[in-house]
């Protein structure tokens, strides 16, 4: 009430530059404190915390070369370092780039190198293929049909130009970084162009203008198995990231299950920079679809894209960063895949990657349902499992959690803030008791 009664009395200033200058001086207090309990818990913000993939290594004041890397990011920063508004954006911007899986622009000079190896005649068959196998397969399937069990999908955007149209959805796991699905349909395109567009690591130099360094470790001529390395540039505040990717297509008709993920590979050494990104998922579902104009004729192209990875950004600020820049992204696509068409189309001979991605392991319809029928036997043993099981009793009542914060709320301060903070710590200490 005395907030409503304080902002009333502001409005009853006589002139518009006296309600101005009074909301201004109203405001301002808040907007303080807003910045000094960033700063605050930037500069001081407990060893733990960096544990959990933030911008430890983000920082434009570079930290000491002697400083030993983290076990879990592998990087340093300097602990005084607070962002730009202008920073962040850059930082978010890459992250929305990465999600998309595709972005437009002018190309890097850098050039990519290749290496390849004849797996027919070495382990490196067998190697290659357990980098990437079957259980990627299968739970690419699951994905596409989603009988994944993980959480549902909330759907983030619906958009379309008049040669593509996109959706995507995200959902946030109880351990680990948000995912995200999207589908997209490209008009006059075939699914073996669009899955040749994905793998040419040699024309995403020219249009992806993050990707700084990309060669073939290793590739496999009988199925089609490579494992890539990619380097991509970030804003001058964050050290570069690496990716050791290992990526193969099943093909199933005209369908394509490629699956792209990051893979060990020791004998790439690790160095504090660029730093490696080891929690990496990215796959496609490729197949031909009637085209929306409703010509009944199978034209376009649906694309199904499922990716996460852990790259060192809060989750929350790479949210933020998705929802509100991932079109502006997106809709890059569409001339990107153009343009390579026209490139094709031209007669141009075709790159290693792209003569890779046709390479594929051909698996039949009725593979795909006996995958489908595997897992629902699997599914209904763990079920007949867990009811066989008897609660442990060891639920927290939400009722006393809410009553003990109501009690320890009002004796402690009467403010707003106090209360909404007690509250809603006991709320998550009454989730966490519901999950133990």
């Amino acid at each position: 009430m005395a907030l409503v009664s304080a902002l009333f009395e502001i409005l009853q200033r006589p002139t518009s530059w006296d309600i101005f200058t009074e909301l201004l001086m109203f405001i301002a207090p808040l907007w303080i404190a807003v910045f000094v309990g960033v700063l605050v818990g930037w500069a001081w913000k407990p060893r733990w915390a960096k544990l959990s993939g933030d911008l430890s290594d983000c920082s434009a004041l570079k930290a000491s070369p002697s400083a030993s890397p983290s076990s879990s990011s592998g990087l340093t920063s300097s602990p005084f370092y607070v962002p730009s508004l202008n920073s962040l954006k850059s930082q978010l911007s890459s992250f929305i780039y990465w999600i998309t899986s595709i972005g437009f622009g002018e190309g890097t000079s850098s050039q990519s190198s290749t290496s390849n190896f004849d797996c027919s005649s070495s382990q490196l068959e067998k190697e290659n293929s357990l980098l990437v196998a079957e259980d990627d397969l299968e739970h690419l399937c699951q994905l596409v049909e989603e009988k994944d069990g993980g959480p549902a999908w909330i759907q983030m955007m619906d958009r379309s130009t008049p040669s593509m149209s996109y959706r995507a959805w995200r959902r946030d796991p109880e351990n680990g970084p948000p995912q995200y699905r999207s589908r997209t349909i490209f008009e006059d395109a075939t699914p073996e162009m669009v899955r040749d567009f994905f793998w040419d690591d040699e024309f995403r130099m020219k249009w992806d203008d993050m990707l700084v360094h990309a060669e073939t470790l290793e590739d496999c001529p009988t199925t089609g198995t490579m494992v890539v390395q990619w380097v991509r540039k970030f804003p001058f505040f964050c050290s570069d990231r690496e990716y050791i990717i290992g990526r193969r297509i099943w093909e199933s008709g005209r369908s394509y299950y490629c699956v792209t993920k990051g893979v060990p590979y020791p004998s790439v050494p690790r160095r504090n920079k660029p730093r490696r990104v080891d929690v990496y998922y990215s796959s496609w579902f490729i197949r031909a679809v009637e085209s929306q104009r409703g010509d009944g004729q199978l034209t376009a192209t649906e694309v199904l894209l499922f990716h996460y990875e852990e790259m060192g950004i809060p989750w929350e600020i790479a949210k933020l960063g998705v929802r509100q820049g991932m079109w502006g992204a997106v809709k890059k696509i569409d001339p990107g895949l153009r343009a390579y068409q026209r490139e094709r189309d031209s007669g141009a001979p075709i790159s290693r990657c792209a003569h890779m991605a046709q390479i594929s392991t051909k698996v039949s319809s009725d593979y795909l349902r006996s995958l489908e029928s595997k897992r629902s036997g699997a599914s209904l043993e763990i079920e007949a499992s867990d009811s066989s099981e008897k609660p442990l009793g060891r639920n927290i009542p939400k009722a006393l959690l809410v009553g003990g914060a109501i009690a320890l709320a009002c004796s402690l301060d009467r403010g707003l803030l106090t209360k909404a903070l007690i509250f809603g710590v006991a709320r998550r200490f009454a989730k966490i008791g519901k999950r133990l």
